[in-house]
């Protein structure tokens, strides 16, 4: 199978057997094929988005069941969109280059790692007596996809914002399921958040071979997309330890500890 054939499956198949499409004998040679991004991807009508608003739960809250159970349907949801956008990432991107086509290889290697957490998590809520689709799913990481317009806004987007932003906050549930003593869902954080930091590595590998005799810091802020901002990558508490196993310089690491902005959530003293 071509890895387009592969990434098509992934991204217009409807239901969860095509969302988790085993990774068997991919082909990867050159594509050029123009490919038109989808408004959505493909999803049954349980898993479309709905942007109806349901609160994260706080973590103060865990002791209760179904509040751990949510809390892993909004993480499934964020897999499950990683897989679609990653599988876009595959088919949008020509391959005018053949290092374009070595990122795509780590970008299938990356979707195998989504497609475990996505189970993960999804066998986990089952013991809470929860599925995927019983609450709303919302589209806010798609909603950034169409403004991806390169594989290096990619990287800034995906690696750099979304993925170092749960190098924090894996950590911090993951250590909220251990104060409630489910040891089971902590180990399941504690999965994504070492497979999370291979991830960010490969964005860093990247960005770090684009931008030649541009430091890394400029060139990571000049590439976000949209209204996206360095505060969006840190969760509420910065763990640094993790950004250097993933590669970052003291440099890059110094600047954006320090970074400030409005955005709420890494200004919010409380959860």
């Amino acid at each position: 199978m071509h890895y387009c054939e592969y990434a098509r499956i992934l991204l217009e198949g409807t239901n969860l057997e095509d969302k988790l499409i085993p990774l068997k004998n991919i082909e990867y040679t050159e594509n050029l094929r123009p490919y038109e991004l989808p408004v959505n991807p493909g999803r049954t009508s349980r898993l479309e988005f709905n942007n109806e608003q349901v609160k994260f739960p706080r973590n103060t809250s865990f002791h209760l069941e179904e509040k751990r159970g949510l809390a892993l349907h909004f993480f499934a949801n964020h897999e499950l969109l990683a897989i679609e956008m990653m599988a876009a990432a595959l088919l949008i991107y020509p391959d005018t280059t053949p290092e374009i086509l070595q990122m795509k290889k780590g970008l299938v290697r990356t979707i195998q790692d989504e497609q475990k957490h996505l189970k993960l998590y999804m066998n986990r809520m089952k013991d809470f007596g929860i599925e995927l689709g019983d609450f709303p799913l919302n589209d806010f990481f798609w909603r950034s996809m169409d403004k991806l317009k390169t594989p290096t806004h990619f990287h800034c987007a995906m690696a750099m914002i979304f993925e170092s932003a749960n190098l924090d906050f894996a950590q911090f549930y993951g250590k909220s399921f251990l104060d409630v003593e489910d040891f089971e869902t902590a180990k399941i954080m504690d999965i994504v958040f070492q497979d999370e930091i291979s991830h960010v590595a490969l964005g860093v590998h990247w960005l770090n071979l684009w931008r030649r005799d541009i430091d890394l810091w400029t060139y990571f802020t000049n590439h976000l997309p949209g209204v996206m901002t360095p505060a969006r990558s840190k969760g509420i508490h910065f763990d640094r330890s993790s950004r250097v196993r993933a590669g970052f310089d003291d440099a890059f690491l110094d600047q954006l500890e320090a970074f400030r902005d409005d955005f709420k959530v890494t200004n919010r003293k409380s959860w």
